[in-house]
């Protein structure tokens, strides 16, 4: 029972975390496709959203997409 508890807490806590770094993340890369990439954090986090999307190389292109639907599918709640 303390376990159901425990883990519940726990979900709860990690959903108020994701709710609150999405629109972090996305402010964070739309300030960074605007000023550049060498703006003060806002660089920083835009340059390594870069660099992860160019080592997937081709598939780039459908990791976005992904990521879109998948952002779409926590926007939902």
């Amino acid at each position: 029972m303390n376990f159901k508890i425990t883990l519940a807490s726990l979900t709860t806590f990690l959903n108020k975390v994701t709710k609150l770094l999405i629109p972090l993340v996305v402010v964070s890369l739309l300030l960074g496709i605007i000023f550049g990439p060498d703006t003060p954090f806002v660089g920083d986090v835009y340059n390594n959203v870069s660099s992860i999307l160019n080592m997937l190389g081709e598939d780039s292109l459908l990791v976005l997409v992904a990521i879109i639907i998948i952002l779409g599918y926590l926007k939902k709640d």
